[in-house]
């Protein structure tokens, strides 16, 4: 089977999930043959997804993670920033990158928050994923909010506000995320307006 793994220079996030199911071992030889490609690839049981990172999806994505790093920072939290490190098991037959995660205070297994920033689809249904790491919480951004799910007896429930972050404002975090100029939302994020 031949992949192509051209570059692809798309300014806005792209989606394909290839027809079918297929083996890990299928899967691991797309993830190589595409490797240099740009295209980040995700697995759940057979299924294979395709996607391109548009600038909107990097720079929301961006924001989010300097906002709520800037928050712990202020906080005084203990961090480690892990990024879209690959979360992959074979087991679980499952293979993605979270677009950010975070260990907070002590560093564990897997981390105990990601973020998905959803620009053209996603769904609730990609949860799955993070369930198998056992991530206690997961903030999905799409259609210009953000929704939070947290882990409890292993499904996730949407919840209003962030148990591991409770002191985080939700809401002046996505007024922040969607204003134009970066240097008024750090202001306004901080209360330095």
């Amino acid at each position: 089977m031949t992949v192509a793994t051209s570059r692809l220079t798309l300014t806005e996030t792209q989606r394909f999930v290839l027809p079918g199911r297929h083996s890990w071992e299928k899967f691991q030889a797309i993830q190589a043959a595409t490797s240099e490609s740009g295209v980040r690839l995700s697995y759940l049981d057979g299924v294979i997804e395709f996607m391109t990172l548009g600038e909107r999806h990097e720079s929301i994505k961006t924001m989010i993670g300097f906002l709520i790093e800037l928050f712990l920072f202020n906080q005084g939290i203990e961090f480690e920033p892990v990024g879209s490190a690959t979360r992959e098991s074979e087991e679980n037959s499952v293979s993605f990158e979270p677009d950010e995660s975070y260990y907070l205070g002590e560093q564990r297994e897997h981390p105990d928050l990601a973020i998905e920033v959803n620009i053209t689809s996603g769904s609730p249904r990609k949860l799955e994923r993070y369930k198998r790491f056992s991530i206690q919480e997961v903030w999905m951004w799409q259609n210009n909010q953000l929704s939070l799910y947290s882990l409890d007896n292993g499904e996730y429930q949407e919840i209003p506000a962030s148990k591991l972050l409770p002191d985080l404002d939700i809401t002046l975090l996505t007024e922040c995320v969607l204003m134009p100029s970066r240097l008024q939302a750090i202001q306004k994020f901080t209360g330095k307006e």
